[in-house]
């Protein structure tokens, strides 16, 4: 159950949060949320890949951590094991808030029934005794502002991902070392062929909104795939 709040440092002056990787505290998911402003960080540890809502018909593009529900191979005893964590995981239990039409600057508001949400004396300070936001606050309202920034240019790259029909199937049969296996189905990636075959002008256009980078980082992505099933072999305790 979710009680989003204003943050303010009257009412959440001595609020702490738990900053630790836990799947307890949220970080318990095979995939997360990624916005194309992020994706050259992203590359060169997750795979990138793009899922479209059934219901609605809207693209999100995806950073892979695992490959079973839950399942998250980047947590290792309480520590994020990777040179980078998706902003969707490191703003919780944080969120943008903005008025009913959308509009105007978004505000930092915070989850308080969020696993994250610490009592007693653990966890990392919001605001320090005078009411002044701590560093770990400015970072995340640094992050929220990305992400939300993020999130809002994205439909102008999916729209272009469709306008150039670059998107095709996905599906991968995942063979571990004990015989096991996993086959991922739903999934969309960038289709290298019908890129390769865009003319300059098409490709003039990609490259001027800004969209021919994270689609070269999408790409450059899926190389990740090796290394993830390393790790999930590692933590099944082979290799």
């Amino acid at each position: 159950m979710t009680t989003h709040q204003l943050l303010d440092s009257t009412t959440h002056r001595d609020l702490r949060v738990h900053a630790d990787a836990d799947p307890a505290l949220g970080d318990g998911v095979m995939s997360c949320l990624a916005v194309p402003s992020e994706f050259r960080r992203l590359q060169n540890v997750f795979p990138i890949l793009f899922r479209r809502d059934l219901e609605h018909g809207t693209l999100s593009a995806l950073a892979l951590l695992g490959f079973e529900q839950g399942e998250n191979l980047f947590v290792e005893d309480g520590r994020w094991d990777a040179p980078y964590r998706p902003l969707a995981l490191s703003i919780q239990p944080f969120l943008i808030g903005r008025s009913a039409d959308g509009e105007g600057p978004g505000q930092v508001h915070i989850d308080m029934g969020h696993p994250r949400i610490a009592t007693g004396g653990e966890g990392m300070r919001l605001f320090d005794e005078a009411g002044v936001p701590t560093p770990y606050l400015e970072t995340i309202a640094d992050q929220l502002g990305e992400l939300d920034e993020g999130y809002r240019a994205s439909a102008d790259f999916f729209a272009a991902l469709e306008r150039y029909e670059l998107l095709e199937p996905f599906s991968l049969d995942v063979e571990l070392a004990d015989g096991a296996s996993h086959r991922m189905v739903g999934y969309q990636l960038i289709d290298e062929d019908k890129l390769r075959a865009l003319d300059a002008a098409a490709l003039g256009d990609l490259h001027s909104a800004g969209h021919l980078m994270p689609i070269f980082m999408a790409l450059a992505s899926l190389s990740n795939f090796p290394a993830l099933i390393s790790r999930k072999n590692r933590r099944m305790g082979h290799g």
